[in-house]
């Protein structure tokens, strides 16, 4: 199963693709969509809009990941990061791939162990789970948003089409799984 993983924003818009087989996980690409700063706001969604149809279109995943919006102290920079996020989803929506909305929070939590990792302990465990280097901190959070997503994806019973039991439920989750990887091939050298 592929996902893929959308961090946006105006300035930067980052995504990831993670592959999961069985209870490995790979990188199958991450990269930026930076639109021009000095264009005006139409154009640089437009941009967002474009670009990120192609890298669907190109990846083919078969669920998307993006984080929420969290709304902090200044209100106008969640309505442009809402405006960044919209556009991604209708690139999304035009593909036709179901999407899965994961906090923040969560992603930290799922991918770090702690609710409360900064963006350089993000980055470090997606490169000890992946084994790559992210071409971005923005890139990053997208692989990160896509390796929490597949934690918290639910199991589909493709018979009935209804959520079941998972029936390596007694074994570790394709996460834990490739943490327990990473950790011990880390401790081996």
């Amino acid at each position: 199963m592929k996902i893929f993983g959308i961090d946006p924003g105006l300035r930067s818009t980052g995504w990831g693709v993670i592959n999961i087989d069985g209870h490995a996980l790979s990188w199958r690409g991450d990269g930026m969509i930076r639109p021009d700063v000095s264009a005006p706001d139409e154009d640089r969604l437009h941009q967002i809009t474009t670009e990120m149809t192609a890298v669907l279109e190109t990846h083919q995943p078969d669920l998307v990941g993006i984080e929420e919006i969290f709304v902090a102290k200044n209100p106008s920079s969640a309505l442009r990061l809402g405006m960044a996020r919209g556009a991604a989803l209708v690139a999304v929506a035009a593909y036709g791939c179901p999407v899965q909305v994961i906090s923040a929070r969560r992603v930290k939590q799922n991918v770090t162990g702690s609710g409360r990792a900064d963006k350089n302990q993000i980055t470090a465990m997606v490169s000890r789970l992946l084994g790559v280097t992210p071409k971005g901190v923005d890139s990053a959070d997208a692989l990160a948003i896509a390796i929490a997503t597949m934690n918290d994806a639910p199991v589909e019973n493709t018979t009935a089409g209804a959520r079941t039991n998972d029936p390596l439920a007694d074994q570790p989750s394709g996460l834990d799984a490739a943490i327990q990887r990473a950790l011990a091939k880390e401790n081996a050298s």
